[in-house]
């Protein structure tokens, strides 16, 4: 995406491109369902190209800024944070369909290499904290959710039509009986 930098990358980066970073990062604010952020202080290189691997799997954005950046375009998305507070190394993980799937992702991923700590993020415009990402990594996947109330749905209507179907199946066997009774006599 449009304003990431690769670990590592050395290069500095020109006035024009520090806008353009900042630019995405707003609109990326601005249309993003949730956004976590992660401190990735200690990971391998390989460790961060798998992470933003599976953050495009799961259609998401996976973007590291310096904090000066960063609080340039919280100030332009009008968002109340100071990215100076956060500490190490910090990638900004975006979502724009599934408000659970970063913090699902990353606290997954962070199991599994615990230089990984993702410690907060943005929730309906607000700040949230490292424990509530963590909740929401519990919580299931937005298609999960979908499944069990079409499930749930579909348990009632089922059990109606079993019946429906069960008492017409009466019914069919008494008019039978009754038109073999009016046939004989």
């Amino acid at each position: 995406a449009q304003g990431e930098r690769e670990i590592g990358d050395g290069m500095p980066k020109t006035r024009a491109q520090k806008e353009q970073a900042v630019t995405s990062l707003v609109e990326g604010l601005a249309k993003a369902k949730s956004v976590v952020f992660t401190n990735f202080t200690g990971l391998k290189v390989k460790e961060v190209v798998e992470l933003r691997k599976k953050c495009r799997d799961e259609q998401m954005t996976y973007v590291v800024a310096k904090k000066t950046l960063m609080n340039r375009a919280f100030k332009a998305a009008k968002i109340d944070l100071d990215a100076k507070e956060f500490s190490g190394e910090v990638a900004t993980v975006l979502s724009f369909g599934d408000e659970v799937a970063p913090a699902r992702v990353l606290v997954g991923y962070a199991k599994e290499h615990p230089a990984l700590k993702p410690f907060g993020g943005i929730l309906e415009s607000k700040f949230v904290d490292a424990d509530t990402i963590a909740s929401l990594a519990a919580l299931p996947s937005k298609q999960e959710l979908i499944a069990k109330v079409v499930g749930s749905i579909g348990a009632p209507l089922s059990g109606l039509v079993n019946v429906l179907v069960g008492n017409l199946r009466g019914l069919v066997q008494v008019l039978k009986a009754r038109s073999e009774v009016v046939s004989r006599q």
